[in-house]
């Protein structure tokens, strides 16, 4: 699945709402692998031309296998005829991931839409990291509404924490780090 509608008005919309201080600093790739079956490939978020995050189609289908399997043999349950099971093996390992910080090209363009979709709060308060890193950016979120998010941040993925430090740095917030949870 490539994005609909094109990549680049929506990379263009995405960064109309990035902060002023980090303008120039964030950047958003989406590689394609023409030779891949599906042609789907990473998404890539990078600060001062550093890759912070991928997402990479590949290995996140990899790893969910390998999440799959592992559910599986805790289960003791290799029936592959059942379909309902079958789905809510997927759902575990893709939940897993998630919590992980592995995502695919394809988690990106969901995130993605959700976000242009949803209200900046909603978008703040939503359980889906790469949204909250999304909405952590955005211009819209005050340096007030940063400052009280420094207890809740806490509880977020490091990758959250990571985005949320530097808004707060790129802000002139001054938090205690993060990283080390």
């Amino acid at each position: 699945m490539l994005y609909e509608p094109k990549w680049s008005k929506a990379k263009k919309r995405l960064k109309s709402f990035i902060c002023a201080p980090l303008q120039t600093r964030i950047d958003f790739q989406v590689i394609n692998y023409r030779n891949a079956h599906d042609q789907l490939g990473r998404a890539v978020i990078t600060v001062d031309k550093v890759e912070k995050l991928s997402m990479c189609t590949i290995t996140a289908e990899r790893e969910e296998y390998y999440r799959e399997s592992e559910i599986r043999r805790s289960l003791n349950n290799v029936e592959f005829d059942n379909v309902e099971f079958n789905r809510e093996i997927q759902k575990q390992a893709h939940q897993q991931l998630e919590k992980e910080g592995i995502y695919a090209q394809y988690d990106f363009f969901t995130a993605l839409e959700r976000f242009f979709n949803s209200p900046i709060k909603e978008s703040l308060e939503s359980s889906d990291s790469l949204i909250k890193i999304l909405s952590l950016l955005d211009r819209r979120v005050g340096k007030r509404t940063l400052r009280n998010m420094k207890d809740s941040i806490l509880d977020e993925h490091e990758l959250v924490r990571y985005f949320y430090e530097l808004r707060c740095e790129a802000e002139s917030i001054h938090i205690l780090h993060l990283h080390n949870k």
